[in-house]
C-alpha cells in the first residue's frame, strides 16, 4: 500500500507471490499483516507468536519459525515486532519502520508474517498483549514461542504467571541457555506442566498451563553479534 508520499507504508506486508500463496492456501486478505480487524481471517488456525525487538531480525529467528511451523503444526507465525521492549535500553534501537522493513526481508516464507500489532493495540507488556489479542481473535490458538534465554527470565516479566495460564508456550534451545532456563523459577514452577516433545503436536489444545522445550536444531545468528559488526564497520 502506498500514501501519497509514493512510499510504501511500512506496517503492511506485502502478498506472497502467487505460486507460494496458492501452495500453501493462503487465503485473500493475507496481503497485510495482522491487524486489528482481520480476525475472522485467522479463525480455526493455530498461530505462534514470536515476540521481540527483531533489531535486526536475522537467519536464527527464520531457523526457529520455520522449525515452530513443522513441529508443532502451526498454521502461521508472527513475528510481533515491539515498538520498544520495556527491558531492553532504547539506546542502538533501529526505528520501528526500520525493524518492520528488515524483518520482512529475513522471513521471506508465505506462512511468516511480520506485524507491529502492539502499536495499535496500546500495549507494552506480553500478558497485556495476549489478552487482547485473544479478545480480537476469538477463534484462533496462539503458542507463545521464545527462546531458552527468555524462559530464564520470564519471572522479571509483568504478570508473567498470565502467559502460561493463557495461552500454551514452546521455548527453543538457545546456546548456553537452555541448562539454567530449565532449572529457572519459570521451568519449575510449571515443571508438572511440561509437555512431551512427542506431545507438542497438540500443544495448542492442551489445557493451560502447558509448555514444552523443544531440542530444535542450533543456530549461531545473534543480534548483538550482528549490531556489533555493522557498528564496527561503519
Amino acid at each position: 500500500m502506498r500514501g501519497s508520499s509514493g512510499k510504501r507504508n511500512p506496517l503492511t506486508q506485502p502478498s506472497p507471490r502467487g505460486g507460494e500463496g496458492k501452495r500453501f492456501g493462503l487465503r485473500s486478505g493475507f496481503e497485510k499483516a495482522p491487524h486489528l480487524y482481520s480476525g475472522p481471517l485467522y479463525a480455526g488456525l493455530t498461530v505462534g507468536i514470536l515476540g521481540g525487538s527483531f533489531n535486526p531480525a536475522h537467519a536464527g529467528h527464520r531457523h526457529i519459525s520455520l522449525f515452530a511451523l513443522k513441529t508443532l503444526g502451526l498454521d502461521r507465525v508472527w513475528w510481533m515486532v515491539s515498538p520498544q521492549n520495556p527491558l531492553k535500553s532504547a539506546a542502538g534501537m533501529a526505528s520501528l519502520p526500520e525493524r518492520l522493513e528488515e524483518a520482512r526481508a529475513v522471513a521471506a516464507h508465505p506462512r511468516i508474517e511480520v506485524t507491529a500489532i502492539e502499536t495499535a493495540l496500546g500495549t507494552r507488556f506480553t500478558a497485556d498483549t495476549l489478552a487482547k489479542l485473544q479478545r480480537r481473535f476469538p477463534k484462533t490458538r496462539f503458542v507463545w514461542l521464545m527462546g531458552a534465554d527468555n524462559l530464564r527470565q520470564i519471572p522479571r516479566w509483568m504478570h508473567w504467571t498470565r502467559i502460561f495460564d493463557s495461552v500454551a508456550v514452546a521455548v527453543f534451545a538457545r546456546p548456553t541457555y537452555s541448562l539454567g532456563a530449565l532449572s529457572g523459577k519459570a521451568a519449575q514452577r510449571y515443571t508438572r506442566r511440561r509437555v512431551s516433545v512427542s506431545g507438542v503436536k497438540g500443544l495448542a489444545r492442551r489445557r493451560r498451563p502447558a509448555w514444552a522445550f523443544l531440542r530444535n536444531p542450533l543456530h549461531p545468528a545473534s543480534a548483538t553479534a550482528i549490531r556489533q559488526a555493522r557498528a564496527a564497520g561503519s
